[in-house]
């Protein structure tokens, strides 16, 4: 903490490994590697997804999680101090019809680990005709 009680700015390496965290909690969501997941999560994980329930610990974090049983493309991911940005697709099993594009902001602990999650849909408009559920 800087003496004015804001959060002292993560090392490029840090920033780095945030990064990296990011990029392996989508690939072991699509793996189903759930404690692989889980050790990437800060105890004190939280979750915000549009119409769904707010997830407080990484016990909820992991619950929210064995919903999301697709695949994610990510198109970029940006990081910058304790945030990350994920930008992507999501795709629903074969079985379950689905696909959005959304925006996942993270914040990152001090150690790098992720802190917090909120996720953002891009919706198209009603009349386009494009697959939008999902979760």
């Amino acid at each position: 903490m800087t003496g004015d009680g804001r959060r002292t700015p993560p090392s490029a390496a840090a920033v780095a490994a945030g990064v990296d965290h990011v990029r392996l909690s989508y690939a072991y969501l699509d793996e189903g590697d759930l404690d692989a997941y889980a050790s990437l999560l800060h105890e004190d994980m939280q979750v915000r997804t549009p119409g769904g329930p707010p997830g407080r610990g990484r016990d909820d974090a992991l619950r929210l999680a064995v919903t999301t049983r697709g695949t994610h493309e990510l198109f970029k991911v940006i990081g910058d101090g304790h945030c990350v940005v994920a930008v992507g697709r999501y795709t629903a099993p074969r079985h379950e019809p689905g696909r959005f594009d959304f925006a996942d902001f993270f914040t990152l602990s001090d150690d790098s680990l992720l802190l917090s999650r909120r996720r953002f849909y891009y919706l198209p408009p009603p009349d386009s005709g494009a697959d939008i559920a999902g979760p």
